[in-house]
């Protein structure tokens, strides 16, 4: 995309860190480098060694003029400038006595993780590394921003509103996270890893309560919040003790930014990203600093920044509750906050992130130690027999869409007469859908009580619509536990697996103090995963859970067998494969046409800058060349 409009924000964090001397180093103060005042600092409580540890980031910013964006399914809402630059985050970590032995962990500013892209980047990797980097060592998670570029996905069900592949956006993706890997093996030094959670509260809250409910009151009762306010922090420094990275998991969606947005965007957590990195990397653009802050993704399925919560945008009261409808419509109900617009909310959302992470950081004290490992299996989400107890079983199903799909949610509502918590359908969008494809009879029973809008699981032409054969895979680093998950949990969703997973992993020999966090997401995107009860509601979430009713307790027995892999060190078996569908992809976005400028002149260039400084929340504007079209943009200037 030659000649596109460049948006640009201002994102910086200004703070000075002295270093006290003794009075011992008050002699010498003047002769000694920063760089050696650190060391002096730090080297008298630095701990041996016990991993590996390198970090790396690339962008993946994909096309910025007149492509669709991934998140929102809205087919207007295509890329016109950039607000925040898309990166991937890389972690490589590995056993200091058993370097081989490594773990690879990456953070895309991207809706999601598709399963060719996984592929792809694979596929680079082991051409230059061989079988250091595989299917089994590497976890790539994306934050939820719905601000990305679309196009990427494999299946063609999330292709419908980009119409079709676009192969810049995934070639994108595919180089800037295969180099983001590559500058972490390039960077690797002896270090260790501090571990850290809290609480973060006015940062999230459940979008869709009235499912949420539906789970047994003494679940409910374990915990004081409908949604997991837990953040949980690594922190990695090399062996004197010096910053190298963090990654912390953190659920909330990524829809700071509503879909009327049209700038690429990394939401809240692509901002809380840069404002971590700028705090270590002084003076340093993004992208290109030594530190690397990720801000992932874990069980954000119900989970909203919108924390003022949704009300009717024409009246202002409440939503229905159940159908979260404004006289029977769900266009009218939005959920707005908590700042004044979607760039102030995108800010404050991410700078609470920001500071409890820094927070947890700061004060990490607790050490991993103990092995790396990773179990990776391909599992064929369509026909696994699910056992609860001796008198209570189930099977999952062929992938299908409820009707409460196309109704959306209250971060970015639906069109048409659609609402959420329909368990009936509607008879004239039932035929018109069986134009498409009529769902099988035994699709119907399978997934009941959800009414079935697309099957997508049977809808094959010209290449699947949905997923199958899924990737499941944990990370282990010494008594901290990564649950690689391919989709969107739901709060209790998330808590159950964790509770399964961690119990499961001290049962095969892993310490008491065992700790495991979801990362969302993963690798594959198979769509929500809601509980067998929030199911029965058929809110968005639950409509969206697309292997049936049992696909929670499907995936929790899948990580229950892989923990005892992960815990014995052990593999296990592949899977089923899934086929590589890059060469059946196919685009019907229209090409660029005609895109010049003027003579003597060059796409990007600066044909009137912006000036020097700007007030919080005023508009800069700047003229780049591409026929000297004007591009205002909202500037972010640090608080006086």
């Amino acid at each position: 995309m030659a000649g596109m409009t460049m948006w640009w924000t201002l994102l910086v964090v200004c703070v000075t860190v002295l270093a006290v001397p003794s009075p011992r180093e008050t002699q010498k103060w003047s002769k000694i480098s920063e760089d050696e005042i650190v060391k002096l600092n730090t080297e008298s409580n630095a701990d041996a060694p016990n991993y590996k540890i390198g970090v790396g980031i690339a962008d993946i910013t994909g096309p910025a003029a007149e492509v669709n964006m991934m998140g929102y399914a809205n087919p207007s809402q295509v890329t016109g400038g950039i607000h925040l630059r898309q990166f991937s985050r890389a972690f490589i970590i590995a056993d200091i006595n058993k370097p081989d032995n490594r773990a690879v962990f990456v953070s895309i500013d991207a809706g999601m993780q598709d399963q060719l892209v996984t592929l792809e980047v694979i596929k680079l990797l082991q051409a230059k590394y061989k079988d250091l980097y595989s299917i089994k060592n590497i976890a790539i998670s994306g934050t939820h921003s719905h601000s990305g570029v679309a196009g990427f996905l494999e299946h063609l069900l999330f292709q419908v509103t980009s119409l079709g592949f676009i192969p810049e956006a995934f070639h994108a993706q595919v180089n800037g996270i295969a180099q983001s890997i590559e500058n972490a093996h390039n960077n690797m030094v002896d270090g260790n890893i501090y571990y850290n959670s809290g609480n973060l509260t006015k940062s999230n809250i459940n979008r869709s309560p009235s499912a949420y409910l539906n789970n047994p009151k003494e679940e409910r009762e374990k915990y004081t919040a409908n949604v997991d306010q837990l953040m949980t922090v690594l922190k990695l420094v090399d062996k004197n003790g010096g910053d190298l990275g963090m990654i912390n998991w953190f659920a909330v969606h990524g829809t700071s930014m509503n879909n009327t947005n049209h700038l690429i965007s990394g939401d809240n957590k692509g901002y809380a990203s840069q404002l971590m990195e700028g705090y270590f990397n002084k003076d340093v653009r993004p992208g290109k600093g030594k530190f690397v802050a990720a801000f992932a993704s874990s069980n954000l399925g119900d989970v909203s920044p919108n924390t003022q919560g949704a009300k009717c945008i024409d009246t202002g009261k409440s939503c229905d509750f159940n159908s979260s409808t404004c006289g029977g419509k769900n266009e009218k109900c939005i959920a707005f906050g908590p700042g004044v617009d979607m760039f102030d909310s995108t800010r404050i959302i991410a700078e609470y992130q920001y500071k409890k992470a820094m927070d947890l950081y700061k004060s990490a004290t607790k050490m991993l130690t103990g092995p790396v490992s990773t179990v990776h299996q391909y599992l064929d989400m369509t026909d696994q027999t699910v056992v609860y107890n001796s008198t209570f079983w189930g099977k999952t199903c062929k992938a299908a869409m409820g009707f409460s799909f196309a109704a959306g949610t209250t971060d970015g509502p639906g069109a048409f007469n659609f609402k959420q918590g329909d368990t009936e359908g509607d008879a004239f969008w039932k035929f018109i859908v069986s134009f498409i494809k009529k769902p099988s009879a035994q699709m119907v029973e399978c997934q009941k009580p959800k009414p079935i809008l697309l099957p997508v699981g049977e809808m094959l032409e010209p290449y699947p619509w949905g997923p199958s054969i899924v990737d499941t895979q944990m990370i282990r680093i010494g008594q901290f536990a990564v649950v690689a998950v391919p989709g969107e949990f739901t709060t209790m969703s998330g808590r159950r697996t964790r509770d399964a997973v961690q119990k499961s992993l001290m049962e095969h020999g892993m310490s008491n103090d065992t700790v495991v966090v979801l990362a969302g997401l993963t690798n594959t995107y198979a769509d929500y995963i809601a509980t067998y009860e929030e199911y029965q509601v058929q809110r968005y979430e639950g409509a969206s859970t697309v292997f049936g009713p049992h696909t929670l307790q499907g995936y929790i027995n899948q990580f229950v067998k892989l923990s005892e892999f992960l815990a014995k060190g052990t593999e296990a078996p592949t899977g089923p494969i899934p086929k590589n569908l890059l060469s059946k992809m196919v685009s019907l976005l229209p090409p660029v046409v005609f895109d010049e400028v003027p003579p003597f002149q060059k796409f990007g260039g600066v044909a009137h800058d912006a000036e020097k400084s700007y007030k919080r929340n005023t508009t800069a504007s700047s003229i780049f060349q591409k026929w000297l079209k004007k591009a205002p943009s909202l500037v972010y200037a640090p608080s006086p």
